[in-house]
């Protein structure tokens, strides 16, 4: 595909709106945008400045399609480095669809998902992962989310690689150096400071790593699976938490016969909450079939919440859980707490001794849960300018570079010789190349950015 032509294509939601926004990208965009133009102040857009926005109508021959404003950019100072113009005209969608074809028929190419910001990426006005940032800020739905694709995007995360990446760079230039010289036995990297450097390298690579856990979470959200015996106020705590009348609520045992979805966000990190299927001995049929999925949703689960009656507690159900999930955190409630004496509450903690207590019905103890939701995040990372990575690309590549530091690091202790050496340093510069695109395919390419959406 060339990414030298004219490309056109709806930037906002496609529907109707107040307004819609058209966007042209292209080494002819002003001119093909002023071919359609017609200036209340007869200007002609070719001879306007650079970000500038001109009020008139789009004209398809002596036809008046609609009234706009044109926004100008001018490259290399533009969204994508080439001439870009935005036509924001009004949110009807024959509207949207009559000047996308006007620009199709002069000769723009419909865009493809995400070539805006391909373009951008391939003109050098954003790195790979902060391309990918952009992504990941449209998808942002909590404000943790928002703030690592914000960071990543203002080049937090490349900076850092970058400068692992030049560091590595100029002594692996070195040990290829010797190469050319091996006949003369001469060492022109210094080896403890190599040492060193690989040292250095091996803690980032590390703490990048490790920091994945959190970006994963915050990214994707907490899955939370509310486990329990029927009636003791699984659907009840759930519309609770969501603040909605999000589940069915009834007398009746078994009323949940499927599981139910939703998430909120507590302090900006969000959570997955899943209502299950009351676990019982059950000759009913569709009832069974919710049982069988709430163990399948358990297994998705990062963090169970096991909801019991204090009059009804059996401590058997809970070790049960903990028996066939030991992988996963379980967090035991006791609901109805109103209904409890003081001795009884004090039995039941000692049986369990983290055991919390709340009343879905009365919204008692609710905010100690969502306390005791975000301790289970190390959301103490969020704060200050810590990276955190999210990007499971990112991740794969970090964790094939460490591996290739690491064997450079055992080379040198073992002195081995600079060639066998240089085929792992060259290695991890490959691998950390893919995460800024210093080095790509165009297959690479096309993965990620097939996942962006058109106009983008």
């Amino acid at each position: 595909m060339s990414y030298t032509d004219n490309i056109v294509a709806l930037a906002t939601p496609s529907g109707t709106g107040a307004i819609a926004v058209i966007r042209v990208s292209g080494p002819d965009a002003i001119s093909l945008v002023d071919s359609i133009f017609q200036s209340v102040k007869n200007k002609n857009l070719t001879g306007q400045k650079s970000h500038t926005v001109h009020l008139g109508h789009i004209v398809d021959d002596t036809k008046v399609l609609d009234e706009v404003l044109v926004s100008l950019f001018k490259g290399p100072h533009s969204y994508t480095g080439e001439n870009v113009m935005e036509i924001s005209c009004h949110g009807s969608p024959y509207i949207q669809q009559q000047i996308i074809q006007l620009l199709l028929r002069k000769g723009c190419r419909a865009a493809s998902a995400g070539e805006f910001t391909l373009r951008a990426f391939l003109n050098g006005k954003m790195d790979l992962s902060q391309a990918e940032a952009v992504a990941d800020l449209i998808a942002s739905d909590s404000e943790a989310a928002h703030d690592i694709a914000m960071q990543q995007m203002r080049g937090g995360f490349s900076n850092e690689i970058q400068k692992l990446r030049e560091e590595l760079l100029n002594f692996a230039s070195l040990i290829e150096l010797e190469l050319d010289f091996s006949q003369e036995d001469v060492e022109f990297a210094d080896r403890t400071q190599f040492n060193e450097l690989l040292g250095k390298i091996s803690e980032v690579l590390k703490k990048l790593i490790d920091s994945f856990s959190l970006g994963n979470v915050i990214k994707h959200g907490i899955p939370v699976a509310i486990v329990g015996q029927p009636n003791v106020g699984k659907s009840t705590l759930l519309n609770v938490l969501l603040n909605e009348e999000r589940a069915i609520v009834s007398d009746i045992a078994g009323t949940t016969r499927d599981t139910v979805e939703d998430h909120i966000s507590i302090n900006g990190i969000n959570f997955r909450f899943i209502d299950t299927a009351g676990i019982r001995e059950t000759e009913d049929v569709v009832e069974k079939i919710g049982i069988e999925r709430t163990f399948g949703k358990i297994e998705q689960a990062r963090l169970i919440i096991y909801l019991f009656e204090g009059e009804h507690f059996e401590s058997s159900v809970l070790k049960e859980l903990q028996r066939k999930y030991p992988n996963k955190q379980i967090l035991p409630i006791c609901n109805k707490m109103d209904l409890l004496s003081d001795a009884q509450m004090e039995s039941i903690k000692l049986a369990i001794p983290n055991v919390l207590f709340l009343s879905a019905k009365h919204k008692t103890g609710i905010k100690e849960l969502e306390s005791q939701l975000l301790s289970l995040v190390d959301s103490g990372a969020l704060s200050g300018d810590t990276t955190i990575i999210s990007n499971s690309r990112h991740y794969d590549a970090l964790l094939k570079a460490l591996e290739e530091i690491q064997k450079v690091k055992e080379g040198l202790d073992m002195d081995l010789s600079s060639d066998l050496m240089a085929i792992d340093i060259r290695q991890a510069l490959y691998h950390l190349g893919e995460i800024t695109g210093s080095v790509t395919t165009d297959d690479l390419l096309g993965n990620i950015f097939s996942n962006f959406c058109i106009g983008k």
